[in-house]
């Protein structure tokens, strides 16, 4: 036996100058060739046999006998023949006639597998231009075919297909889809992006939905690339009862991206009347570390997003955001614009347009004091479309068209020593400067201003003992001593009417949302803090506290846990395990132990299950709007069932009325050539602007080709 390269051959059967002339005209390297047994006949014809490889400007052949006749300048190649190309496409055949540089010619029995996925097998197959590959008689499938399924789950056949190697598309003459062996479309002419191109102009994969309300249509969404960095898809659905057209608009910028989607639509749920959406989102950086957030959020009738299945939404909120985060400052200005698509609340007595700006600088002065200084100003003004300056309902809620704008202002210092036997003290001391201006209000001054100074100490005692298996655990008691001095304001109450009292704000000297409302008077709180971690793996943690104030708040509700001098407990807890489950929970438990406030969740997720299921309950409150109490439950959950099946499952149920919130099933089936999604939801709408419906959603895609997506990782193997 004896192996060479190519190049000794190629110096055999050429002269040095042609082929120093071949490779400046193909500014390529020559070929290299391996073989068993290689020998010369005729002084024109090359023989290469057992074991041949070529290699040729990254394309890599093998085949059992190679001919080159330097007359014709042609390669006569014996198969079983396999070439590699650069860009991973495998092109296989059984005999093959090519150029020297494997880059035009004609193949028999050919096959080619493009990313490792799409299989096209022709009785023949012609390279052309080094760019187009011809496949007559053609079967092209990503499914994988063995000798004992010899039918794959989908094919399509065609008399002629042309890959253009360049422009990443498959072009199909006489095109006919079949389902195991059994037609099922039929199209003159079809084009595909193949599997190697990610941003195609062309339809993508279709879905059915049924509705309900809207019953049985299809959507075909159509992508259209603008560009290398936008595109938009314009997605027809069209049923017996809907003309819908929906759009999503993408552009990426040098500095930041946009996006918007929405639709249009005439259906019969509303005749004659033009109904429809809009979600615009962005982000962008700014010179000098700004960054730029818009989200606008809009609908043309408080039903349409229900209707349409596109989101549970009641309320929207659009906002413009201008923000800049440095070491040390923080720098803000927002727009937020409310829409409530609840018939129970008017828009025109809603805070609908809010404007807020502020600053917060930290300072260290080490060289003069200890501890940390922080200043910070904030302004903020919101709008209502009313102009009454009354409450037009009589009752004792807000003002319908009351208009407040304030300017709050805070200094403050704050340190933190370690004490002996290990207690932790800290101190801080506090002045706020507030001004409010209150508009058509007929109950309140329209002028008011304030400065409010307060204090704080705290003492904290952590214990930690670490086991001699490695665990460790803390326990650590705080207590805090608290006071605020000066008089409410006679401003009003018109950002702070839902207070939310947990672990953020226990130590808070005041724990209304907003600046227009703030705590007064002495408090004292105490609270403990408890946290194991395991050397297994898992870990628990739990705290409790309470507060005591001197003087009552008429502005905490009942349900805020907070009404009266002493506050309800506050009583959380969590706990994780290796095995995937987490636990966590948070109340507040008057001194019976009834809950007038509480949620919890609890997570499982591993290899075969990811499970969710919330609990939550809010107590009946007048001064909320809350007039029932409500409870529900929520589940969520994903079961692979196996590596191709997985089921999905919601649930919300209400437990205060007794009845189920929403309901819905899923099942996806997947392999290395398809992917099938059924999806089934019931909705049963209590607002009397909304109606119950139940939709379902089937979606089939054909995987190997862009349109379709990848599923690589779900290949199987043939069982011999």
């Amino acid at each position: 036996m004896m192996r060479l390269t190519a190049l000794a051959f190629c110096l055999m059967m050429t002269s040095p100058a042609a082929v120093l002339a071949q490779d400046a005209a193909t500014n390529s390297a020559p070929a290299l060739l391996v073989a068993d047994n290689v020998f010369v006949e005729s002084q024109d014809r090359l023989v290469a046999t057992g074991n041949v490889e070529a290699l040729h400007d990254g394309a890599h052949l093998t085949a059992n006998r190679i001919i080159y006749d330097r007359s014709t300048d042609k390669i006569e190649i014996e198969g079983p023949i396999r070439i590699v190309a650069e860009d991973g496409t495998v092109l296989t055949a059984d005999y093959a006639t090519l150029d020297q540089e494997f880059q035009n010619g004609l193949l028999k029995g050919a096959r080619m597998v493009l990313d490792q996925q799409l299989q096209l097998a022709a009785v023949e197959a012609r390279r052309a231009a080094g760019r187009y590959t011809q496949l007559s008689r053609v079967a092209v499938t990503s499914c994988q075919v063995c000798e004992h399924e010899a039918t794959p789950l989908w094919q399509i056949r065609a008399t002629r297909v042309v890959h253009d190697q360049v422009e990443r598309q498959l072009y199909f003459d006489n095109a006919q889809l079949r389902v195991l062996d059994i037609p099922v479309l039929y199209l003159p002419f079809m084009r595909l992006p193949d599997p190697t191109l990610k941003r195609a102009r062309g339809f993508l994969v279709p879905s059915v939905r049924s509705s309900t309300l809207l019953g049985t249509g299809l959507r075909v969404p159509y992508f259209i690339p603008i560009g290398d960095h936008k595109d938009l898809t314009l997605t027809p659905y069209l049923s017996p009862k809907t003309r819908t057209l929906e759009f999503r608009y993408r552009q990426a910028f040098a500095n930041g991206d946009l996006e918007l989607t929405g639709a249009a639509s005439s259906d019969s749920l509303l005749p004659d009347v033009l109904r429809g959406y809009l979600f615009a989102e962005g982000r962008f950086d700014l010179p000098k570390d700004f960054k730029l957030k818009f989200d606008i959020n809009t609908v043309l009738d408080a039903s349409y997003l229900n209707d349409y299945n596109i989101s549970d939404d009641d309320r929207l909120k659009s906002s413009l955001t201008l923000e800049r985060v440095r070491p040390l400052q923080y720098t803000w200005a927002e727009l937020t614009h409310f829409e409530s698509l609840r018939e129970q609340e008017d828009n025109d007595t809603q805070a609908a347009i809010a404007v807020s700006l502020g600053h917060e600088q930290r300072f260290f002065p080490s060289q003069f004091a200890g501890g940390e200084f922080r200043a910070s100003i904030e302004g903020h003004t919101h709008y209502r479309y009313s102009s009454i300056p009354i409450d037009s309902d009589d009752a004792d809620f807000d003002v319908d068209g009351r208009d407040v704008t304030r300017v709050n202002a805070e200094l403050s210092w704050r340190d933190r020593w370690t004490l002996v036997g290990g207690i932790r003290a800290g101190a801080s001391a506090h002045l706020w400067l507030d001004h409010y201006h209150t508009e058509q209000d007929d109950t309140s001054d329209s002028a008011v201003s304030a400065a409010t100074p307060g204090v704080a100490v705290d003492l904290r005692w952590p214990f930690q003992r670490t086991g001699a298996d490695g665990s460790r655990s803390l326990i650590e008691p705080v207590v805090q001593y608290g006071w605020v001095g000066g008089e409410r304001a006679k401003n009003p109450n018109d950002e702070s009417t839902r207070v939310e009292f947990d672990e953020g704000n226990l130590l808070s000297l005041s724990r209304f949302p907003a600046a227009d409302r703030r705590e007064r008077g002495q408090q004292f709180v105490a609270g403990l803090r408890w946290l194991h971690v395991s050397n297994t793996g898992w870990s628990a943690a739990a705290s409790v506290g309470r507060v005591w104030r001197d003087t009552f708040d008429d502005d905490f509700t009942r349900s805020s846990g907070l009404e009266g001098k002493t506050s309800d407990w506050l009583v959380s807890g969590r706990f994780t395990h290796p095995s995937g489950l987490s636990i966590s929970a948070r109340g507040l438990l008057d001194d019976t132990g009834r809950a007038t406030k509480a949620e919890g969740s609890a997570t499982w997720s591993n290899t075969r299950l990811d499970l969710t299921a919330s609990y939550l309950l809010l107590v009946t409150d007048s001064e909320e709007y809350r007039d029932q109490a409500q409870s529900e439950w929520t589940f969520d959950s994903t079961v692979r069932m196996s590596t191709h099946w997985n089921s999905s499952y919601e649930a919300r149920y209400d437990l205060a009325d007794q009845r189920l919130d929403r309901l819905g099933l899923g099942l996806q089936y997947r392999n290395e050539c398809v992917e099938v999604d059924l999806k089934a939801t019931r909705k049963y709408a209590s607002a009397t602007n909304l109606e119950p419906s139940t939709d379902f959603d089937l979606t089939v895609s054909l995987k190997g080709f862009s349109t379709g997506g990848s599923a690589k990782e779900y290949r199987r193997t043939c069982a011999h």
